[in-house]
């Protein structure tokens, strides 16, 4: 049996479709939040501070599913994958292994 896949993003919603200029290319795509959202995000999502004060970052990405409707995802931090990326890229940062 194979292994349930795992994500290091949350779904936060739909969005509304994006715009493209004359020649095909992508203009512009919005995405709206509410209050609260963007709230209940900095408190659930944004990245930890180190003690030069850097992060604190919220990641939205906006994506388009397999059937072309545009929708939006979040960058988990205290997700099970990123947890568990974190803690390979330390194990490996020690290493002597050349990647080629």
């Amino acid at each position: 049996m194979s292994e349930e896949k795992k994500y290091d993003s949350t779904f936060i919603g739909w969005t509304e479709e994006p715009k493209f200029t004359e020649s095909g290319d992508l203009m512009s795509w919005t995405i709206k939040f509410k209050d609260h959202e963007v709230k209940d995000m900095l408190e659930r999502f944004a990245t930890k501070r180190n003690a030069e004060g850097q992060g604190g970052n919220v990641f939205v990405t906006l994506r388009r599913s397999k059937a072309g409707k545009s929708f939006a995802t979040v960058y988990d931090p205290n997700s099970e994958k990123a947890v568990d990326d974190r803690k390979k890229a330390a194990n490996n940062k020690g290493s002597d292994d050349l990647p080629f």
